[in-house]
């Protein structure tokens, strides 16, 4: 019973999209005839505090899902149909958020990207500017460094869907 269930809804699923009236497409309907190439530019770093190793994580991390979450292939082309850059404007630990008795419990570490997208596949199309920024929670106890060691993975993953979601979900 379960298995007829399964084969109507795959047959309905055909029909509806091979009648034109709806459309399957990845990463938001991205027209993949116009655009066939992507430049991911390293990320600029200019926040008070540097963490050395949060932007080419990042850059790298980034390049990976462009690359896999689409059909784009990754070029230093100036002229790729997309040239995606960005700068770290924000990488501050110094809020107190949890407090107990007299005695600091948690910090928050935010982070702000300042992102810019060049559609260089479609003249008439202005370049997309816009921010991402998210905060981390962890324990008073631990150092920034520390509390970078346990949350980078975290950090790095969470900002790059953000991003790559503010790139491509409008298409």
């Amino acid at each position: 019973m379960g298995t007829i269930r399964i084969f109507i809804a795959a047959v309905l699923l055909l029909a509806l999209g091979s009648c034109g009236i709806y459309r399957f497409r990845d990463t938001g309907g991205m027209d993949f005839a116009k655009v066939k190439t992507a430049n991911v530019k390293f990320l600029e770093n200019r926040a008070t505090y540097v963490s050395p190793q949060f932007a080419p994580k990042l850059y790298e991390r980034l390049q990976q899902k462009v690359i896999s979450g689409t059909k784009l292939a990754r070029t230093n082309d100036e002229t790729a149909g997309l040239v995606i850059s960005g700068t770290v404007t924000n990488y501050d630990a110094t809020q107190t958020v949890g407090i107990s008795s007299t005695q600091a419990t948690v910090n928050r570490l935010t982070v702000s990207i300042r992102m810019n997208v060049k559609y260089n596949y479609d003249p008439t199309k202005e370049p997309k500017d816009f921010s991402v920024s998210r905060s981390f929670d962890y324990p008073a106890t631990q150092s920034l460094q520390q509390a970078e060691a346990s949350l980078m993975d975290e950090i790095v993953r969470t900002m790059t869907d953000e991003i790559f979601n503010q790139i491509f979900s409008e298409w």
